[in-house]
């Protein structure tokens, strides 16, 4: 009969032959395993030592490429956007950083800017309430400035087609075929923007109402986290069809890594508003921001536009052809006389 005694004392013993097992296998292995281990540990951190290195010689050349792009900015882009008037307009999102580097590019191309429009997070909202108060804003806006309404857009487009009416011209003001800064439209301009603010819409900086020439859209830093499109997408195919039509020259811009699949400049280019708006999907580096105002230039000057900035992210070129610039006419030289003097 097997009692207890029995059973402890072959518990004892595996314990015992586990034991002597692992002091043997260790004892026996120990050398080779780890060398082995040591071999690919120092592999192993030879190759992040490697990465590392290579990270940083990267960003060290990205830092000099930025700081050499903005100390030519003003010569490459000096006069290009002599005497013409831009509006800036953000999506909620938006970077300041490239408001900032847009305003300052095309300050070196000659252009004044008028003002800033931010588009609240209201303004995309399709709650039914809230599209209620957008129509009766614009309602109000356009018989007030005497606008008609396109009936068969949605409430956003009908809205952009009030503002761009307002506040964009295709000729500068002054010129044959300009508004007269400071006439009527400036003024409709403000009280438009005053109800659309009132009812938190959007807000504006600086002066707005003042009729513009150009236009520049910034859409936010990155795409939606789902890689779907959002209603951010939807509104601003419709806002930069109306910007472009009423404008001499409009641009999308973007940022670098918030530019790929599902962002609104990834939806803006899939769509036919792509033949009539160039888009920048690298604004947040100085050189995509030279790149927005040569863009305008080359809408103005041969009436081109393209999808500008990184391949991956859908761009057919880094940047715009160089705008043909006019060259003086040579002049006359006289011909040496061969009459002999007597």
């Amino acid at each position: 009969m097997i009692d207890f005694r029995y059973h402890l004392v072959s518990i004892v013993a595996v314990f015992l032959a586990l034991a002597i097992g692992i002091v043997l296998g260790s004892t026996e292995l120990q050398g080779p395993a780890y060398n082995l281990l040591d071999q690919t540990t120092s592999k192993l951190k030879a190759q992040l030592d490697q990465a590392t290195s290579q990270q940083q010689a990267a960003q060290q050349r990205a830092t000099q490429d930025e700081l050499y792009a903005q100390a030519v900015e003003p010569a490459v882009l000096r006069d290009l956007l002599t005497g013409q008037q831009l509006l800036i307009v953000t999506e909620p999102g938006a970077q300041s950083s490239v408001v900032t580097g847009i305003s300052t590019a095309a300050i070196d191309a000659g252009a004044t800017i008028t003002g800033q429009i931010n588009l609240a997070p209201r303004f995309f909202d399709t709650s039914g309430t809230t599209q209620d108060s957008l129509s009766q804003t614009t309602l109000t806006a356009a018989q007030t400035a005497n606008i008609t309404l396109d009936t068969s857009a949605t409430y956003p487009q009908q809205a952009a087609q009030v503002i761009a009416s307002e506040i964009l011209t295709t000729s500068p003001p002054g010129t044959s075929g300009g508004q007269p800064a400071g006439g009527d439209q400036g003024t409709n301009a403000g009280m438009m923007l005053q109800a659309y603010a009132a009812s938190q819409f959007l807000s504006t900086t600086g002066q707005p109402a003042t009729p513009a020439t150009l236009a520049i859209v910034v859409t936010p830093q990155s795409a939606p986290s789902d890689g779907s499109a959002d209603q951010l997408d939807q509104v601003l195919i419709p806002l930069a069809q109306e910007l472009a039509a009423k404008s001499a020259a409009t641009v999308v811009v973007g940022s670098s890594s918030g530019s790929g699949a599902g962002s609104p400049i990834a939806v803006l280019r899939s769509n036919n508003v792509s033949s009539q708006v160039s888009t920048v999907d690298d604004a947040d580096l100085v050189p995509g921001q030279t790149v927005a105002i040569q863009a305008l230039a080359a809408r103005l000057a041969t009436g081109r536009v393209g999808s500008y900035g990184f391949i991956t992210n859908g761009a057919t070129a880094v940047a715009p052809s160089p705008v043909p610039t006019p060259t003086a006419s040579p002049s006359a030289t006289p011909t040496p006389s061969t009459k002999k003097v007597k």
